[in-house]
């Protein structure tokens, strides 16, 4: 029996043109029933430029943050697989057919694309900063968490269902943060991740600071790293738990003002 495919593409002030070609190609190419765009903040007209996308098309006046976004995608969609592609179309249809294969294919619970993986081909690089960067949180994630990958940032990601309905209550950071959270969580429940290779064209016209989300992964990661580590029951981190505030988590937080956290 097949399984069905739900995809979620975030996108916070989008080039719709892009966007658009973008999802037609993901519809076109890949065994998905429903894709849905979770539009956050959308310029006046955005909306409805995309209705005739094969996808619906979820706007809300606020920016949630690309975790939120996601999330609230995945909760709406009824599939066995759900997966994301980020909006600027870094990340090829073919790629998002392979992370998605991952799991459809049953070697793992989460598949993960990797722009950093050996075998990945980066046809467009990103500037000097952000590949730093992106090493220098890449190297650190691998020594704090238990799962060691090449590359947790990457905006190709699929997941079975169940999977989700174990991790999915678990899940607290809204913004780009979220990819790294949802890594380290799964590992942490105990399901399989598999890392796959992406071809991968960097966008030039992002608006991302590299530094605040530098920062913003920073500390997301040490989260992430003691929520992992309740999950596991220990000892130190559930002590640690009674003295630091619990954070409501996203599905908790679904339909309330973006902006409370």
């Amino acid at each position: 029996m097949s399984r069905t495919v739900g995809l979620v593409v975030p996108a916070f002030r989008p080039d719709v043109d892009a966007l658009s070609s973008y999802v037609r190609a993901l519809h076109e190419r890949l065994p998905v029933e429903t894709i849905r765009i979770e539009l956050d903040d959308p310029l006046p007209g955005t909306a409805d430029a995309l209705a005739d996308c094969p996808a619906t098309v979820n706007a809300v006046a606020a920016r949630r943050g690309k975790g939120a976004a996601i999330t609230a995608g995945f909760e709406a969609l009824d599939a066995d697989v759900l997966a994301f592609a980020d909006a600027d179309g870094s990340t090829p249809p073919t790629s998002i057919g392979a992370v998605l294969d991952s799991v459809l294919g049953g070697r793992a619970a989460l598949g993960v694309g990797s722009r950093r993986h050996p075998d990945a081909t980066v046809e467009a690089h990103q500037t000097l900063a952000r590949r730093r960067l992106g090493d220098a949180f890449a190297w650190l994630a691998r020594r704090l968490l238990a799962v060691s990958l090449t590359d947790y940032q990457c905006g190709a990601k699929a997941i079975d269902a169940d999977a989700w309905r174990a991790v999915r209550d678990h899940l607290c950071e809204p913004g780009f943060a979220w990819d790294v959270e949802l890594i380290a969580l799964v590992d942490a429940l105990g399901y399989r991740i598999e890392e796959v290779p992406v071809t991968w064209r960097d966008d030039p016209e992002s608006t991302v600071s590299p530094l605040a989300t530098a920062s913003e992964l920073a500390g997301a990661l040490v989260r992430s790293r003691h929520r992992a580590k309740l999950i596991r029951g220990d000892r130190v981190h559930a002590a640690i738990a009674t003295r630091t505030p619990t954070r409501v988590p996203l599905t908790d937080r679904l339909g309330a003002d973006p902006t409370d956290d």
